[in-house]
């Protein structure tokens, strides 16, 4: 596999979401990818979390990072977080 190299606008991003790095190179690695809009890729995977975000209990989070394979790395451009009390599927 590529390396995987996080944009700033995505390093940022992480704190805001409630994101780990490890996370977002776990999910890229390991899970299937998808299309995304404006000819980029996806891919999700839930995590437990167990814990408080934003004054309220969750027990899953959903990591999504957007991203774009070049030649040599693939760059996460974006990455999101979706929260739920219990496990979903993506």
């Amino acid at each position: 596999m590529k390396p995987i190299r996080l944009s700033i606008h995505a390093k940022e991003q992480l704190y805001f979401r409630g994101i780990e790095e490890e996370e977002v190179i776990e999910t890229t690695s390991t899970s299937q990818w998808e299309l995304a809009k404006r000819e980029r890729l996806q891919a999700s995977k839930n995590y437990y979390f167990g814990k408080e975000w934003n004054k309220k209990f969750y027990s899953y989070k959903q990591v999504k990072p957007i991203f774009i394979e070049e030649e040599t790395e693939i760059v996460v451009i974006t990455v999101y977080a979706y929260f739920f009390d219990k496990e979903v599927q993506k």
